[in-house]
């Protein structure tokens, strides 16, 4: 079972196409992350990705790659530290920080890095609930 200290990575990157995409099915269409001169006008020198569309790597890991059956999101918080752009290599680490046996909850640091640099982009803490998954006995 689950103890803290644990982790998972996961390695991935979006295309211009996923924010396009995602622009289009969130609603924000700040052209900061479409429109390729209003990028390069901009403090960044190009587009960046939605904050949400690189932290959404977490919903990812907790629904389809790390104990996933059964999880419930029960909070994420998040700060986003350094932008991210398309066609970039990024690092997805989640580790367990903290256990609640009794109420079959973890609470997990969460953190994306640029795999070129090293520089951290998000940083956060997610709490889920798995009564399938988190059972100490």
């Amino acid at each position: 079972m689950l103890k803290i200290g644990e982790e998972f990575r996961h390695t991935f990157r979006y295309t211009q196409d996923d924010v396009d995409t995602y622009a289009r099915v969130s609603g924000d269409t700040n052209p900061l992350h479409t429109d390729e001169a209003a990028g390069a006008a901009s403090m960044f020198g190009r587009r960046i990705i939605h904050g949400f569309l690189g932290a959404s790597v977490f919903t990812k890991i907790f629904g389809a790659l790390w104990y996933a059956d059964g999880h419930v999101y029960l909070s994420q918080s998040m700060k986003w530290m350094k932008p991210m752009f398309v066609d970039t290599d990024y690092e997805a680490v989640v580790k367990v920080k903290e256990i609640f046996a009794e109420k079959n909850r973890i609470t997990y640091e969460c953190a994306v890095y640029d795999k070129a640099t090293g520089e951290q982009t998000i940083a956060g803490e997610a709490t889920l609930l798995n009564k399938k998954q988190y059972v100490w006995a």
